[in-house]
């Protein structure tokens, strides 16, 4: 088991590398498509090679994207031995279209604007209005989030294909529905439908761990695993998992809610209203919770979530035992957690993502040395566990990125019209 520092994909372009199987095969267009778009930059013979197709199929199925704007092509910036005029490339056009990717959260809501080759071109966040929220009022907040990102990216309305949208809670992606989430007062809201009516644009919603996911498997470490797991600390505690290069989000869309598997009956209590929740012992709010004891902070002294834990932080490292106590305690439940990560679905790759991977003492040394021992050694090598310490946007890239595989679906998919 391995712990690495902060890193980036080192590979261009954007999506899934690998293929996936045990599904019917999309389109051959699509494919063309999205093999493109996953190499950055590629010759029309690699295509072929890569999907195993013709190089007069890829020549027709090219002309057809290249028609409708989709592609272009281009001088291909990759080395070469041969002399003469390089190679000429395909690429995705700068202008094919853009998605909007949206995380609603506890305390700041942010969005950016993403084009169909997976590039940012803009970025806005903005304070939440409340922690929990009515949902008219949440959906106002998206919308004006919206409003103001397209403004500032000098773009209009009409020039948007799509938009994902991710929060913290029980989110049945395939129905559109969040049964219950932190950020609402209400349960069972049918907030994708909400949304796209008030939006006045498609939108496809899922859990902010899986949306955190989609940006490790589109943007970050898993672009080339078939399958890996990640978990992530911020205000809750969230987990997504990839097999076989897609989302597995359970029977029902609600599963992977590793902060909200028991530690300890009769525990401490969690913002779902149980006890004994990971969450409960790890996430910010029950960091926050053991500091105002360990500091002996009066209610006066109480601030923002995040000013608390960075003076928790700074206390521990400067020798605070009470506040180096609260950070071993919380990593000595995420080492059981991640044994328990291992045990069950044995995946090659953790990545233990988020802003909060600044505070090592989750993933010191010794937590995944006790990870290590609370899982079974049978001669093999546990799974390779990997830090990303990702900036605050990532949640809303995540969600470009669903709003990216939905909208290529439906325009590469059996909606494609002939030019």
């Amino acid at each position: 088991m391995n712990a690495a520092t902060q890193h980036g994909s080192a590979l261009e372009g954007c999506g899934p590398v690998l293929p996936s199987g045990g599904r019917a095969p999309k389109p051959l267009r699509q494919q063309i498509f999205e093999r493109v778009r996953a190499a950055g930059q590629t010759p029309r013979i690699d295509v072929s090679k890569d999907l195993g197709i013709s190089p007069g199929s890829v020549t027709q199925l090219t002309s057809e994207l290249i028609a409708h704007n989709l592609v272009v092509e281009a001088e291909t910036s990759h080395e070469t031995s041969t002399r003469g005029r390089p190679p000429v490339a395909l690429e995705i056009a700068p202008d094919a279209g853009y998605v909007v990717g949206i995380k609603l959260g506890d305390f700041n809501h942010s969005a950016v604007i993403v084009d169909f080759a997976g590039k940012q071109v803009a970025e806005l966040d903005c304070a939440a209005a409340a922690q929990k929220h009515e949902v008219d009022g949440l959906l106002v907040e998206a919308e004006t989030l919206l409003a103001r990102l397209i403004k500032s990216a000098d773009m209009t309305h009409d020039q948007i294909s799509g938009v994902g949208v991710g929060l913290a809670g029980m989110v049945d992606h395939d129905a559109g529905l969040v049964p219950w989430s932190p950020l609402l007062s209400s349960r069972n809201v049918p907030l994708r439908d909400l949304l796209t009516e008030r939006l006045g644009l498609p939108v496809y919603i899922d859990n902010d761990a899986n949306m955190l996911t989609l940006a490790e498997l589109w943007f970050g470490a898993g672009r080339n695993k078939q399958s890996f797991a990640v978990v992530t600390i911020e205000y809750g505690v969230g987990m997504g998992l990839v097999l076989d290069n897609r989302l597995y989000r359970g029977s029902g869309g609600l599963g992977m809610e590793l902060g909200h598997t028991k530690v300890q009956l009769d525990g401490a209590l969690c913002r779902c209203g149980n006890r004994g929740c990971l969450e409960a012992y790890v996430a910010d709010y029950a960091l926050v919770r053991e500091a105002r004891i360990a500091l002996d902070m009066k209610a006066e002294q109480f601030g923002p979530v995040q000013v608390m834990l960075e003076t928790l932080y700074d206390q521990a490292k400067a020798g605070n035992e009470r506040a180096r106590t609260i950070f071993r305690r919380a990593g000595r439940y995420l080492s059981v957690a991640l044994s328990n990560v291992a045990h069950l679905f044995d995946p090659s790759l953790i990545i233990l993502s988020g802003e909060r991977m600044q505070y090592d003492y989750l993933y010191a040394e010794d937590v995944l040395s006790e990870m290590k021992a609370l899982t079974l050694d049978k001669g093999r090598d546990g799974p390779e566990i990997d830090i990303n310490v990702w900036g605050g946007f990532v949640w809303a890239r995540g969600a470009a990125a669903l709003a990216l595989s939905a909208t290529t679906d439906e325009l590469l998919g059996d909606g494609w019209a002939e030019a």
